[in-house]
C-alpha cells in the first residue's frame, strides 16, 4: 500500500534507484508502488533517509522475499550514506531532503560520473541504470 504521509521514506541506496527508475522492477506490484513513490517525489514531497525497509520495500514485507534485510542490502545502504554525505551538496538523513529539479540534476550528474555509485556494486540493475544514465536519463520517470 502506498503511504501518503507527506514524507517519502527511502533507504539510502533507494535514493539512487529513483534517479534511473524507468518502469522496471521485481514484480508488477513493486513497479506500481515505486512509480507512485517517484510521482510523489516529482510532486514535491520531501525524502527522509531511513535505516532498513522503506516505502519502496513495503510491497515485499510479509512475503518470501526478504532481501530488504540481507547483509548485501545493508552494505549498499551504508555505502550510499557514506557517498551521499560526501556528495555536492552533501546529503544526510538528519532532515527531510527537498528533491527539487536542481537536487535531482546534481545527484544525476554525480551518479553518471560514478562518484555516488559505490552502493550499486553487485546490484542486478547496474547495467540498466548505467544505460539510462549514459543516455541522459531520457527514459527515467522522475
Amino acid at each position: 500500500m502506498l503511504k501518503t504521509c507527506g514524507i517519502v521514506r527511502l533507504r539510502a541506496h533507494h535514493l539512487l534507484c529513483i534517479l534511473t527508475f524507468a518502469g522496471e522492477g521485481y514484480s508488477p506490484a513493486f513497479v506500481a508502488n515505486l512509480a507512485g513513490i517517484v510521482a510523489r517525489i516529482g510532486a514535491g514531497e520531501p525524502v527522509e533517509l531511513v535505516d532498513g525497509p522503506d516505502d519502496i520495500c513495503a510491497p515485499l514485507e510479509g512475503t518470501d522475499d526478504t532481501h530488504c534485510h540481507e547483509p548485501s542490502v545493508r552494505r549498499r545502504d551504508r555505502e550510499a550514506l557514506r557517498q551521499l554525505a560526501e556528495a555536492d551538496p552533501p546529503l544526510s538523513g538528519a532532515r527531510p531532503l527537498e528533491m527539487d529539479r536542481a537536487a535531482i540534476a546534481a545527484l544525476r550528474e554525480q551518479f553518471a560520473a560514478g562518484t555516488i555509485r559505490g552502493a550499486c556494486t553487485g546490484c542486478p540493475w547496474f547495467g540498466l541504470c548505467t544505460e539510462i544514465a549514459s543516455a541522459g536519463y531520457a527514459v527515467a520517470s522522475l
